[in-house]
């Protein structure tokens, strides 16, 4: 599907974005452009992919004139671009508010006006019942890109969403934060050891986007089928393989902060559908509902798909993850 096409990522500097660009650059991809705000970040990611094929654009999301030029002649879009750190958005509400909100409806008006054929935005669990800023922020995106399909008008722009929990060993994510600790020889700070959190891995985070640009048709949410860790056994595993004495405080439950997450809510399970490897949540009001779900079944979600309702890991699981993704020093 990408042969021959130009592909732009915002937020394309990230841990995301450097996953997908290695992936996109082993098909016959004829482009991919690269917006976002670091220039020392694409500099880094210039020299590591040394490709032809790769183009950088400095740019912010808020500014759409510069998202217009951008996107001239580009086929498909991936939108990972956001502010995302809860503490920090919960004090900083308004401008989560431009880049995850506005920076959204920008990028939606600005694909529509080139006719993008493919735009696909990255969710988040946080989005299900939002309890937070950032949640709040990325629910009112999905809601953007969804409904997007309604007035495209005769354009033949596609607008899909994927959602899923943190990726193990993204920026920010408990990993890094963890050896980071352990590597300056400080205590390992947890919130509390009974949490729970979706797993899944970069690879399994770029395959399900991969999933939903080849199958998806316009106002779709792909979330995937995944498993969950608990706190305490994510900790004691990256202690166990790192070799680590670090001690572990335990700080309590942030502002804004779950204890457990939730992929699809209640309300949600009956426009709900099982496919392979995923869920496939269609929204009602779309022009190709009918034609979409009589691919696939009803999904047997019973209750809300949460973090502390499904399979957890084992601890050898957690390690085998943590050591396939190269994750442990």
């Amino acid at each position: 599907m990408f042969k021959n096409k130009t592909v732009l990522i915002t937020g394309g500097t990230g841990s995301l974005g450097n996953a997908l660009t290695q992936r996109l650059l082993e098909t016959d991809v004829e482009t991919i452009r690269i917006f976002s705000r670091d220039e020392w970040k694409q500099k880094q990611m210039s020299d590591k992919f040394n490709d032809n094929r790769l183009r950088f654009f400095i740019g912010d999301v808020r500014d759409e004139k510069r998202i217009h030029r951008a996107l001239e002649n580009v086929d498909i879009l991936i939108h990972a671009a956001a502010l995302k750190q809860v503490p920090i958005i919960e004090y900083n509400p308004f401008e989560a508010i431009k880049t995850n909100v506005t920076g959204s409806q920008n990028i939606i008006e600005a694909c529509l006006d080139h006719n993008v054929s493919t735009v696909l935005a990255v969710g988040t669990d946080k989005a299900v019942s939002p309890f937070n800023t950032y949640g709040a922020t990325k629910l009112l995106m999905e809601r953007l890109f969804i409904s997007a399909n309604y007035y495209r008008g005769v354009r033949d722009s596609n607008f899909l969403c994927v959602r899923y929990g943190n990726v193990l060993g993204s920026r920010g994510s408990i990993v890094p934060i963890i050896l980071d600790q352990i590597k300056n020889k400080k205590n390992i700070t947890i919130t509390d050891p009974a949490m729970t959190r979706f797993s899944i891995t970069m690879t399994d985070a770029v395959d399900l986007i991969f999933r939903a640009l080849t199958n998806g048709k316009g106002g779709e949410i792909f979330v995937p089928k995944l498993k969950a860790y608990n706190v305490k056994d994510i900790v004691e595993s990256i202690i166990e393989l790192s070799d680590s004495t670090a001690s572990i405080d335990i700080i309590g439950v942030r502002p804004g902060e779950k204890f457990h997450e939730v992929l699809i809510n209640k309300d949600e399970i009956r426009n709900t559908y099982d496919s392979q490897k995923d869920y496939v949540i269609f929204e009602t009001q779309s022009e190709r509902y009918e034609m979409q779900k009589s691919d696939l079944v009803s999904s047997n979600l019973k209750n809300e798909y949460s973090s502390d309702g499904i399979q957890l890991l084992t601890k050898q699981e957690i390690k085998n993850s943590l050591i396939e993704e190269n994750l442990i020093p």
